[in-house]
Parts: structure tokens; C-alpha cells; sequence
């Protein structure tokens, strides 16, 4: 099938553009405790008064998952979702979460579930000692069916700036490690729900006794804070990316300098068999595969070579899964090896 997920409804080339367009109307002017320019997988804001730390924020929402979840009418765990994928995009600077706020959308408001979805939010909140500190419920009926929802939310956390990783000390024979993923976290969702019928939700997945296709899709998207707390104390992390929208190829190369690029090898992971059946189902070519989904590594860090054993030493389940090499003209930023 080609070019699945723009036919399925989302165009990540479209995506880029606007992130582009984003950067070209704010590039005029910009606040003078600003640190970076918007793109990013998170925004820092400099302390006033203070010169060694800054804030970091990012928001972000759930995806079409909530499709599923209103369907299956569980609603707990994309308020887990929400938090994780939103503390997983100011890791990448180091930072630490202070707080957060969610933002609920509805068509008719059911105290319920809506009780359900904020409790979600609340309980991932104190797994990471944040603060929920409020945020706003909207029931807009004219805009959302009676059961739809939409859920999103704001986080804000505190790094010192000396401690940011910086790609620019990234450089050839650097190693990439690998966290896993479970599942498709909140990414990809339009693809794989055109993929599935939803007569087929409670049917077993393909290669995972057991589960159902849609436990499969709403697996909760892990965080992984712990995972680079316990690596930091051991190894060197020069850069880190969070593998969401646009795949290892499109995330990888923000925590690449110059003249680099990323060879994964995709022998060293295991690819859930989510994906293995999203994929054989559309007919995903290795370029698409990479590009729309995380198949199955879901955050990457940047280390030196001589740290690659004592990371995959570290943490449970951390791999090294590629290398950093010199890029000349025209090649790939990001290759993908032995890729089905």
C-alpha cells in the first residue's frame, strides 16, 4: 500500500511543513529567556534571575487512541498515556517534572468518566511526585459526538541547563542505545484502526497467546524516566529521542549534528507482533514501517562506544541497536539494516 498512513488520513510530510511554517512566523521575534527554537520535542524557558537552570514544557495529546478507548469504554489509561508520552518529550533535555495540566474535550460531559480519565492522569502524576495542578473540561456538543472525547495536556519541568545533552558532542563511532517498546504508545493509531475492524477487537493478536488485538493497541505508554535515571549513573548520554510521531527516522536525526547519520540494526530488537501485523496487513514497505511507527524502540540515547556494555548492563532490556557513522552528501540520515 503506498503512502498507508497519509490514506488512512494523517500526511507526516504535511506535519513537517507546518512545524516549518510554525518557525517561520515566530522566527520575528521571540522572548529573551526563550532557549532554542520551536521544533523540538520540548521548549526551555530560562529562569529569570537565574543562570544555571531552566524550565522545559511540551504539550501534547493521546491521539486517535481515544478512539479505541471510547469504544472499549476504558478510559483510565490514556490519562497514563498522556503524562508518560509528555514526561518522555522533556526527558530528552534531562529535566525532571514539577507539574501538569489536562485538557478534556467532550460532546456530552459524564462525570464518570470523566472522574475515570482525570484519575488516570492523577495516578501517572504521582508515579513521577508531579503535581496535577488543575486544567480545563470543555463539553462542546456541536464539535464532538456524545461519546467522543478529546484529551490533551501541558507539563512543565526544571533541568540544569549545564546538564542539557547537546547532539553537538555527538560524533562518529558513538553507539545508539534502544529502549523497547510495548506497543504503539499514542502513535500510529489512525493507520492501525483502518487496518482493524472493530469486530476484530477482541480477537487473539497474531503471535501473542493471550492477548487481544485491542490489549494490544491500548497498551499504556510507558515512561521512561527511571530507564535513564538508572543508565545516567553509569553511563555517558550525550543525546536522547523520544520515538513518536514520524519513527525512528524522523526522530533520530534531531540528536544528530552535521555531517552524521544512524545506522539501526534491526536484528538486535524484537519488533511486537502488533506491528508484524499492522505491517503485513498494509503492505508497509521498510520506509514507511520506520517513519509511521516505533516498532519496537521506543526512546534512543546517544552514548560513547566504550559505555554500550555498561548500558545494556544498566537497565532490563536496554540494547545497543545502532552506531553513529560519518554522513556524506546524499546519503540517508537514518539507515535501517536487515529491515523486513
Amino acid at each position: 500500500m503506498s503512502d498507508a498512513y497519509a490514506r488512512a488520513g494523517v500526511d507526516i510530510s504535511a506535519g513537517n511543513a507546518a512545524v516549518a511554517k510554525y518557525r517561520e512566523v515566530t522566527s520575528e521575534w521571540r522572548h529573551p529567556n526563550q532557549l532554542g527554537a520551536i521544533g523540538g520535542f520540548s521548549g526551555l524557558f530560562a529562569l529569570p534571575e537565574d543562570d544555571h537552570r531552566a524550565l522545559v514544557a511540551s504539550t501534547d495529546g493521546v491521539g486517535t487512541k481515544i478512539v479505541l478507548a471510547a469504544r472499549a469504554k476504558r478510559y483510565d489509561t490514556v490519562g497514563a498515556d498522556l503524562v508518560n508520552h509528555c514526561v518522555n518529550d522533556i526527558l530528552v533535555t534531562n529535566a525532571t517534572p514539577l507539574f501538569f495540566l489536562d485538557y478534556l474535550a467532550v460532546g456530552k460531559l459524564d462525570p464518570a468518566v470523566a472522574g475515570a480519565l482525570v484519575g488516570g492522569v492523577q495516578g501517572a502524576c504521582r508515579a513521577h511526585t508531579m503535581a496535577l495542578l488543575g486544567g480545563e473540561t470543555a463539553e462542546m456538543p456541536g464539535l464532538y459526538a456524545q461519546e467522543d472525547f478529546d484529551l490533551a495536556g501541558t507539563i512543565v519541568g526544571i533541568v540544569d541547563r549545564d546538564k542539557v545533552p547537546d547532539p553537538a558532542n555527538v560524533q562518529p563511532g558513538d553507539v545508539i542505545v534502544g529502549l523497547p517498546a510495548i506497543g504503539l504508545h499514542t502513535n500510529g493509531f489512525s493507520l492501525a484502526r483502518a487496518v482493524f475492524a472493530e469486530a476484530e477487537y477482541d480477537q487473539p493478536l497474531p503471535g501473542a497467546p493471550g492477548v487481544t488485538i485491542l490489549d494490544a493497541l491500548l497498551a499504556t505508554h510507558p515512561s521512561y524516566l527511571a530507564a535513564v535515571r538508572t543508565l545516567e549513573k553509569s553511563v555517558n548520554i550525550k543525546a536522547m529521542a523520544h520515538i513518536t510521531g514520524g519513527g525512528l527516522l524522523e526522530n533520530v536525526p534531531r540528536t544528530l549534528p552535521e555531517g552524521t547519520a544512524a545506522i539501526f540494526d534491526a536484528t538486535t530488537w524484537s519488533v511486537p507482533p502488533i506491528f508484524q501485523e499492522i505491517v503485513r496487513r498494509a503492505q508497509l514497505s521498510a520506509h514507511e514501517q520506520y517513519r509511521t511507527f516505533n516498532m519496537g524502540i521506543g526512546y534512543t540515547l546517544i552514548v560513547p562506544a566504550t559505555d554500550g556494555p555498561a548500558a545494556e548492563r544498566a537497565y532490563p532490556g536496554a540494547k545497543v541497536v545502532g552506531r553513529v557513522v560519518a554522513r556524506a552528501d546524499g546519503d540517508e540520515i537514518v539507515r535501517i539494516e536487515a529491515a523486513a
